[in-house]
């Protein structure tokens, strides 16, 4: 039995993703003899230098342009909405990057080396596509390393993951320096999330019940730009269902970068079982969806939930990392493969049709090639629906990074492109099972081929012939075929 709150050890964080929803802020003037101010943050002072940059008073403008680019997990989306939202309040316009913008909002990951690249390449072309724009960068890369965008043209504002609840302070007090602002997150006792009274899609929205990560995962730079584990109390969160549900979202995806953790800070203590439970038992929203979830943190109390449940989805994410136990120590994960087992193949005998995903590190330092092919054959053998490849990424300040036994890259490489066909193998051999049977998809767009784009409560994609069904509406559809990433269906009339 693992009911109660379990063995709470590692972070979960999601797959790289650049999310576009917004763009750029225009340079109203120029000052050569400007100079940086030092500004006190967690770990020091920052260097005066000159620069040219814009100042605050953009704010008192009528017409306003900003677009954000975010990369990383949920959260990040969340608090990118959260900044999108308090300046529409200010009067500013969102809109795709590219434009002819006065900011642009960069929110950063650093989960790995390639998130760090992808975040400089875009504040680069940032600059290149507007160069009078005022650029902000936030996230955990700047959270994490701030110095680095010191050297940058343009970016005005360099902030940490707390500092986002300031952004239009923090614009409005720009003076023509560049201005750095990051706390020490380790202090932040309360989760604090930003206020968000809506979300940029129309369908589905992400809420930020929990934050920060008290594990330590020797490969993991999380807990050091997201603090200790701090939950919004239950009461909060459920007013942040019921809130999205009145703006009219069909689906709301709770989110926290170590979500299993919840509540187990907040005095008396709850759970994500309890919260899940209580969006249920008061039918709080027609599709309640749950984020990544350590395998320790899935008692036989959420399986039994998600198997009788009218709104919570059948789909988990659960981050195994390692299919070898070995590697599995080396990580500093509480588990090992047949306890991940048994919580796979419990919830799938509970819930047949539920979609699980997991995360994998390919190439961990020490990794042999024995232990990379029984954590292969170990994951062929699991009823998962598919999985996220991350190579082995050297992360500062983590124990991983100094370990002997760096696997090669050619050899991280060839391991990983082998772990994403036994994931793309695993995804078609899911879908096909549903072929012939119906399922219930929630319509978020048209598509360019006159198709009905959805998604079903078991996180399928599916694209809807013969469907007249509105966006934002939930309609039956029988499943007739697999088109690689998706499946096709047709509209039950």
């Amino acid at each position: 039995m693992r009911d109660g709150p379990g063995f709470s050890r590692s972070l979960s964080y999601g797959t790289l993703a650049c999310f576009r929803d917004s763009s750029l802020f225009r340079q109203e003037g120029h000052w050569p003899g400007a100079v940086l101010r030092p500004i006190t943050r967690g770990f020091g002072e920052v260097p005066a230098r000159p620069l040219t940059t814009l100042s605050g008073w953009i704010l008192n403008r009528e017409m306003k342009r900003v677009s954000f680019v975010t990369l990383g997990c949920k959260t990040n989306q969340f608090e990118t909405a959260a900044m999108d939202e308090a300046l529409r309040k200010e009067g500013f316009v969102v809109v795709p990057p590219g434009q002819a913008v006065d900011v642009c909002v960069i929110n950063t990951c650093t989960v790995t080396a390639r998130t760090d690249a992808e975040s400089r390449r875009l504040i680069r072309r940032a600059h290149r596509e507007n160069p009078s724009a005022v650029i902000v960068v936030t996230g955990c890369y700047s959270q994490l390393s701030p110095e680095v965008f010191q050297g940058f043209p343009g970016v005005s504002l360099i902030i940490g993951n707390s500092e986002k609840r300031e952004l239009v302070e923090l614009l409005r007090d720009l003076d023509g320096g560049q201005q750095v602002k990051v706390a020490d997150i380790s202090r932040e006792q309360e989760a604090a999330p930003m206020p968000l009274e809506s979300f940029s899609e129309h369908t589905r929205a992400f809420l930020q019940v929990q934050n920060g990560c008290d594990s330590r995962c020797s490969y993991c730079i999380v807990p050091h730009v997201r603090g200790r584990s701090r939950s919004v109390p239950p009461d909060q969160a459920l007013q942040g269902v019921r809130a999205f549900s009145a703006q009219g979202f069909r689906e709301v995806v709770l989110t926290g970068i170590h979500l299993g953790a919840y509540g187990l800070d907040l005095t008396p203590t709850s759970s994500l079982f309890e919260l899940a439970s209580q969006v249920e038992r008061q039918r709080l929203i027609p599709r309640l969806r749950l984020g990544s979830v350590e395998p320790t943190e899935i008692p036989d109390s959420l399986i039994r939930l998600i198997a009788g449940a009218e709104t919570l989805c059948p789909h988990l994410h659960i981050p195994l990392q390692s299919g070898d136990d070995q590697v599995l120590f080396a990580m500093n994960r509480p588990y090992t493969g047949a306890f991940f087992r048994e919580v796979v193949e419990e919830l799938v005998s509970a819930v047949p049709s539920i979609f699980i995903g997991t995360d994998i590190i390919a190439g961990f330092p020490g990794e042999t090639d024995q232990e990379f092919q029984r954590g292969y054959r170990f994951l062929e053998s699991l009823p998962l629906a598919a999985f996220h490849v991350f190579p082995f990424s050297p992360r500062q300040r983590t124990p991983a990074a100094t370990m002997p036994g760096r696997v090669p890259a050619p050899v991280v490489k060839e391991r990983a492109e082998a772990l994403r066909k036994l994931s793309t193998a695993k995804k078609e051999s899911f879908f096909k099972r549903f072929i012939g049977r119906e399922l219930e998809v929630l319509i978020q767009e048209q598509g360019t081929d006159g198709t009905m784009k959805g998604l079903s409560r078991n996180y399928i994609p599916v694209s809807v012939t013969r469907c007249s069904a509105p966006v934002n509406s939930e309609v039956r559809v029988r499943v007739t075929g697999v088109e690689g990433e998706a499946v096709r269906g047709e509209a039950v009339t």
